[in-house]
């Protein structure tokens, strides 16, 4: 009865219109990491919006710096009902990519909630603002339904970085072992498989992130005297370039290949 119930009362959150008004007033923060001059909506989308309602479900939180130097903060909330209970750490990222306005259809805002039929437009309704915001509302109305408590400790993490790179994450999450450690973590980042078949990904690709520079000699040299005979740098480095993946995409370098898919997750698989 009490799944039922929070079922119920998520459907009618979005039925009434508080969802989507959840998701207006956040849309409206210009988050853009990319964009320096917008550090102070960083903040603002933490303290002001998250660390508020966050509070309300009796979460304790904390706005830290960023260790790398970047005035793009991070939120870390936890509620612990029992230290013997279960933990579960969620991440989220307030940040969104530029907001392009120019490039948006006529009558659409980029920071501005636009409902058309059963599509809402904004920059972060699908990354990453409507995910963490599903999952606050329904956080809100497990709590509802089991009378104050969730029956597991929760923390959040949510970053404000992650659409320039996630700059210092990896050190902040080293720092913060101990507070962030969990028995779960759930991070609502992604696309569905298609829009009727909810999908829960258990891993995803990952990405190493590395700059090729090759400074053949002190000086330029006139192509028309020395092109062809001098090496250029250019075809160097595009040879070394081709010489990890093909032109089809294919990993030529074995210890950068994952291991084959066993039988079981493949058959698994099958379908999608």
């Amino acid at each position: 009865m009490i799944r039922e119930q929070a079922i119920l009362h998520a459907t009618q959150a979005y039925d009434d219109g508080t969802l989507q008004a959840e998701l207006a007033r956040r849309v409206a923060y210009q988050t853009e990491s990319e964009e320096p001059g917008q550090a102070a909506c960083q903040h603002a989308y933490l303290n002001d919006e998250l660390a508020p309602q966050l509070e309300q479900l009796g979460f304790t939180c904390h706005v830290h710096p960023n260790p790398a130097g970047v005035d793009l903060p991070i939120l870390v909330a936890r509620r612990i009902e029992a230290p013997a209970l279960p933990g579960v750490l969620l991440y989220g990222h307030g940040d969104v990519v530029r907001g392009n306005a120019a490039k948006w259809e006529a009558g659409r805002d980029p920071w501005r909630l636009r409902v058309e039929g059963d599509r809402w437009y904004g920059r972060g309704t699908a990354d990453n603002k409507g995910q963490h915001t599903i999952n606050l509302a329904a956080l809100r109305q497990v709590l509802r339904a089991r009378d104050g408590k969730l029956g597991f400790n929760a923390t959040w993490l949510i970053e404000t970085g992650e659409e320039a790179g996630s700059p210092g994450l990896a050190a902040f999450c080293e720092a913060q072992r101990e507070a962030l450690a969990a028995d779960v973590f759930i991070a609502s980042d992604g696309p569905r498989l298609a829009a009727a078949r909810p999908t829960l990904f258990m891993g995803s690709r990952g990405a190493v992130n590395f700059e090729l520079s090759l400074r053949a000699r002190e000086r330029g040299y006139h192509s028309g005297n020395w092109g062809g005979l001098l090496a250029n740098p250019a075809i160097v480095l595009s040879h070394a370039i081709a010489s990890l993946v093909d032109a089809r995409g294919r990993i030529l370098v074995p210890g950068l290949r994952p291991p084959p898919i066993p039988a079981p997750v493949a058959a698994a698989l099958a379908d999608l």
